[in-house]
């Protein structure tokens, strides 16, 4: 998001719900899916659910930009509270709007809520043959199958990931950037989905790529960035990333390519998604139809504010709850996505959170969700029923980004040292915590959150503030090769923790933004991703590669159930503030390892530490990592380098 949301929720004063106005008694809702334009060749069928309006109009244009409509048509009332009306000719290639009167005004024109095809810069749905969306092939798309223990995920901004002129890409900054194979840096480095298969990343978490409003589509000549947390249309693609906005089937097919070439490239792709709050709200089809109801308001009539952006979303509101749902739906059978990042998903109520998990399974059993879990501001519900962090183990199979292990490796933001990597005491507890995926554990101090590590995201940085190679930089005066050893030292934590290990686009090139913590619509000069640093910071690359490689030949290091992890995994004493040590034990018949060890030293000289007698094969150590070992330990001490990882494995 482009505020800073790292507002931690356990110790906001929720807002009382007896203030806000809820508007659901009496409501018809549909039943049926809500299906706001059908074409059917002959003829069209329109609705739009606005039950209290007085009138509904549809009009219908030539183009998303003509100023006078071609056609105009009175629209009646179903008792469903949908305005339907029936256009029995061709009308493909036209646009719609609709607009409904209330309290003896006509509102402002809307493509609805839920357009699923959008003229240029959304304004204005269009009417597509869904048939001329899909590429060549698409009817025989499949995810592929990742196991639990194989899930790595990589953020990733459209423009960021392509852009730069070092990418090699054809297509920058597009959707198609993904479908190109062989690109490479100046110097012959594999960049853009080459790399990400080189990097062994098994899903690809993308910034929002829904509707947003707040790049000019018109003038894609003009540089324009912005990370998209301004939601317009929720069930359309968002243009600005195609090749050309102005055709509603190109971005629908070039998102489609997009997501067709990860499948066959071995990764699942996750989709950020931005419901809990919209842009304008007087812009959205939302207030254009249903003023009041779709947002949670004051009794003067003013809008709570979670978010920061200027409004919160109602996802205990009958019709925004049956919104969310299908909305999601339709990305997943439309599209193929296959999970979901919510933004501020504190601002979202339990109990729809889990309806959603369940119809959202019920398709893909394999589907990945989780979330923020946290909001801007305390939301307009009682903290107990809203998808906080601490709240995860409520929640039934999604997971929540970890600020512990964050906070812990890299130190808590605004602070003016970099935690544990920079070899800061006090962080120890929380470190173990995310190790053990923030399951209920007996050496583990700190409260659990989790049910199952699989609810336990790891990561050290995302888009949100600085990028790592910046907060290094900002927080201590240590030299390129020191923080590049911390970076390791961080990465290893993330990769070895139960549960989920997330990374940012460009971590792993030791990318920076210039120092910019909120760049959500800073330049390209500030965000795009120089390929040149994999030539610079190849040894990095390679030890990010190796992380995963060893996370995927060790499923020890994911579990995927609680009592598995209270069994299995040991912390070692060690009487150093600054060292984590682990063992992760009996692992036949889960591992090709009978056990895996682990040493995370922070502090700035070598510690000895006392490890159980075994024959050793060195994964890591001292800023190396190889699948394959690096050599073999018999000593029942270790000695582990300063700021550095150790990974062994037992065989």
């Amino acid at each position: 998001m482009k505020i800073s949301k790292f507002v931690l929720m356990s110790t906001m004063v929720a807002i009382s719900l007896v203030s806000c106005k809820t508007a659901d008694q009496g409501l018809a809702i549909p039943q049926a899916p809500l299906e706001e334009c059908i074409y059917k060749g002959n003829k069209t069928e329109f609705a739009v659910w606005a039950p209290v309006a007085e009138a509904a109009q549809l009009k219908l244009y030539k183009s998303a930009s003509d100023q006078e409509a071609f056609m105009t048509v009175d629209m009646k009332l179903g008792k469903d509270g949908l305005w339907k009306a029936v256009v029995r000719e061709d009308l493909k290639g036209s646009f719609y709007t609709f607009q409904v009167k209330n309290n003896g005004q006509w509102l402002s024109e809307t493509a609805g809520i839920a357009a699923k095809a959008v003229g240029v810069n959304g304004w204005r749905g269009a009417v597509i043959d869904w048939d001329e969306t899909d590429p060549e092939g698409w009817t025989e798309d499949k995810s592929p199958q990742i196991k639990p223990s194989d899930i790595i995920v990589y953020e990733m901004h459209h423009r960021d990931f392509s852009i730069h002129e070092t990418s090699g890409v054809s297509n920058k900054g597009k959707y198609l950037a993904l479908t190109e194979e062989g690109t490479k840096n100046p110097d012959g480095l594999a960049t853009g989905i080459d790399h990400l298969k080189e990097l062994g990343v098994t899903y690809v978490q993308l910034l929002p790529s829904t509707d947003f409003i707040t790049v000019d589509e018109e003038h894609l000549e003009i540089d324009q960035y912005n990370w998209g947390y301004d939601p317009f249309n929720y069930n359309a693609v968002e243009g600005s990333y195609s090749t050309d906005p102005f055709n509603p089937v190109t971005r629908i097919k070039e998102f489609k390519q997009m997501i067709q070439s990860l499948h066959k490239a071995g990764m699942r792709v996750i989709l950020d998604v931005v419901y809990n709050h919209t842009t304008d709200a007087s812009k959205t089809g939302f207030e254009r139809t249903m003023p009041g109801y779709f947002y949670r308001m004051r009794e003067d009539g003013t809008f709570f504010n979670g978010s920061g952006c200027g409004n919160e979303t109602a996802s205990e509101q009958a019709m925004f709850r049956k919104y969310m749902i299908e909305s999601l739906e339709w990305w997943m059978k439309e599209y193929h996505i296959d999970g979901f990042r919510f933004d501020l998903m504190a601002i979202h109520d339990i109990e729809t959170m889990n309806i959603i998990s369940e119809r959202l399974h019920a398709i893909d059993p394999a589907v990945v969700i989780y979330g923020e879990g946290w909001a801007a501001m305390a939301p307009a519900f009682p903290e107990e029923q809203i998808a906080l962090k601490v709240n995860t183990h409520k929640l039934d199979k999604i997971g929540a980004f970890s600020d512990n292990i964050r906070d812990a490796v890299r130190g808590p933001l605004g602070c003016e040292n970099a935690g544990f990597m920079d070899g800061v005491a006090g962080n120890k507890e929380n470190i173990e915590f995310g190790i053990a995926g923030g399951v209920e554990h007996p050496q583990v101090s700190v409260e659990r959150w989790t049910n199952n590590p699989l609810q336990h995201v790891s990561y050290v940085s995302c888009h949100d503030d600085h990028c790592l190679r910046d907060r290094l930089e900002e927080a201590t005066k240590a030299s390129e090769e020191e923080r590049l050893a911390m970076v390791k030292l961080a990465q290893t934590a993330v990769y070895t923790s139960q549960g989920i290990p997330f990374i940012f686009n460009g971590e792993e090139l030791y990318r920076h933004k210039q120092g910019v913590k909120n760049s959500y619509n800073k330049p390209d000069s500030i965000n795009a991703i120089d390929w040149t640093y994999k030539t610079q910071y190849k040894d990095l690359v390679d030890y990010y590669a190796a992380l995963a490689a060893i996370r995927h030949e060790h499923p020890g290091f994911c579990l995927a159930d609680a009592e598995l992890v209270r069994e299995k995994l040991q912390f070692i004493e060690v009487d150093d503030p600054c060292v984590v040590a682990f063992r992760i034990n009996n692992l036949n018949g889960i591992d090709p390892a009978r056990s895996l060890t682990v040493l995370l030293n922070g502090s700035k000289k070598a510690v000895k530490i006392d490890i159980p007698a075994g024959n050793y094969v060195v994964l890591a150590q001292n800023g190396k990592a190889d699948v394959d070992g690096m050599g073999a330990s018999s000593t029942r001490y270790c000695t582990a380098g300063p700021t550095s990882a150790t990974i062994m494995a037992e065989y």
